[in-house]
């Protein structure tokens, strides 16, 4: 089939790749010539300044210019189009609700052009691009308005974890459709005939608007999980003695009915999905007149653990930051990306620089560009104090205390490193509970605070 991708971020480069991994004639399109040019020239280096995911750059080098295209100009590949998946951000506005100014400047652009097309096939716009629920309905309008014949409108919505995006594309937990007509459906079960039939892949036919809210609840419900866990669980861990969050964890979870996932303690979720959508939710509810008290628990409890620990280092270790260097580990919302948006370090560094730091010594191993663009003296002198650094141990020397924020694996080991580099008295701050031999650490007279434990002195355990 021949598949028009518009949007090339996250959602629509891995889609693009990925599809085209399966035989579909693949036309990518962005208005961004140098995001473009830099995936037609097919080098991992270049693709990933942009989209840095485990896997994608291969898959796109494999399929570039035989099955997947990449191009600036729509017109002219709009002629024999089978479906156009739409892949565009959908930011918050500050009320919440979704920003779609760049989903129907798009859209607008795309109906002008259907409706001139030569070749009338039937042709299926597809959302893949998290909107509110009924958005399917506006762009059928908008196809209406500019006349477009033979067009279906239908909701397709992603479910890619960042860092497992490529194997999450070939191997689904399920397959969301909604449309109205049967010939759109048709078109879309050509599009992942691989998966209609599949016995372990949820292939789910459905209704757009349904399409739309599964997303939504689906996202919601894993924010309120990890909520839970870090207000419920990492509290009885901070507030009662010998409540050990290791063995609470287990023990809850040992139930077959009590998900796994999401049990760990953080402070806070990231990325580009959670908080937006849970966002957009509450906003939805509130133009139907329901308050969503749960939902804005949930979201007030996951923005509050960005920065609580920074407030229990003052209050329980008596830390003043004012004039201190903090090594900061970790800038990625979550191992195995560079992508910033929502991170916990952004609100990290806001606090800390509110609270008067001296120098903020960074390290990532990937979101150090990221970094560098979100926090530009140019907007902000006071980002004049971040610096970066090539590793742990060299982000650590120097500094008064360290803050780990991302869970990067190689940070499970940092205890030797620590010890190598800092002399107590200093403060560890572990926001991911990325030491598990930090008993050892306290013993040796360092000071540590982290999600689901209580402050333990290093000098009094000395």
């Amino acid at each position: 089939m021949k598949i028009i991708v518009v949007g090339t971020g996250f959602v629509g480069l891995t889609h693009a790749a990925t599809t085209a991994e399966y035989g579909h004639e693949v036309y990518a399109y962005d208005i961004d010539k140098a995001r473009i040019a830099a995936y037609q020239s097919g080098e991992p280096e270049a693709i990933e300044r942009y989209v840095n995911e485990p896997g994608l750059a291969a898959v796109i080098r494999e399929n570039l210019n035989r099955y997947l295209f990449f191009t600036t100009e729509l017109e002219p590949i709009l002629e024999g189009t089978d479906a156009i998946f739409l892949c565009l951000p959908t930011p918050p506005n500050p009320d919440g609700s979704s920003d779609l100014s760049y989903y129907f400047d798009a859209l607008d652009t795309i109906a002008s052009l259907l409706a001139k097309r030569a070749d009338q096939r039937r042709v299926v716009l597809i959302n893949k691009s998290t909107v509110p629920i009924g958005t399917a309905r506006q762009l059928e309008a908008v196809l209406k308005r500019h006349q477009v014949p033979n067009a279906g409108v239908a909701s397709n919505p992603e479910f890619l974890p960042e860092g497992d995006a490529v194997e999450k594309s070939r191997r689904p937990d399920r397959v969301v459709l909604g449309a109205d007509t049967e010939d759109d459906f048709r078109i879309m079960r050509r599009i992942y005939s691989q998966f209609v039939n599949h016995v372990r892949i949820r292939y789910i036919e459905t209704t757009p608007e349904t399409a739309e809210a599964i997303k939504y609840v689906a996202n919601t419900l894993l924010l309120t999980y990890i909520s839970f866990w870090n207000g419920v669980g990492a509290r009885l861990g901070e507030r009662f003695d010998n409540v050990r969050m290791e063995d609470l964890k287990r023990g809850v979870t040992a139930d077959a009915r009590i998900s796994t996932w999401g049990s760990y303690v953080s402070n806070g979720a990231g990325g580009s999905c959670f908080g937006k959508d849970i966002q957009s939710l509450i906003h939805q509810f509130s133009t139907v007149g329901y308050p969503a008290d749960l939902l804005q628990a949930v979201y007030r409890i996951n923005e509050y653990q960005k920065t609580y620990l920074i407030d229990r280092a003052v209050q329980e270790a008596g830390v003043s930051f004012n004039q201190k260097t903090v090594a900061l580990l970790g800038l990625s919302f979550k191992q195995r990306t560079n992508d910033m948006r929502d991170s916990s370090s952004l609100k990290v560094v806001d606090a800390l620089l509110a609270k008067g730091v001296k120098a903020i010594r960074a390290y990532d191993p990937l979101a150090t560009e990221e970094a560098r663009r979100y926090f530009d003296p140019d907007k902000n002198h006071l980002f004049g104090c971040i610096t970066y650094h090539e590793s742990p141990r060299e982000a650590i020397s120097g500094s008064d205390m360290l803050f780990i924020s991302t869970d990067w694996e190689e940070f499970r080991g940092l205890s030797r490193t620590i010890e190598e580099t800092v002399k107590p008295p200093y403060l560890i701050i572990d926001g991911r509970r990325m030491i598990p031999d930090y008993r050892e650490l306290v013993t040796a007279g360092y000071d540590y605070i982290a999600v689901g434990s209580g402050f333990m002195s290093g000098t009094a355990a000395s």
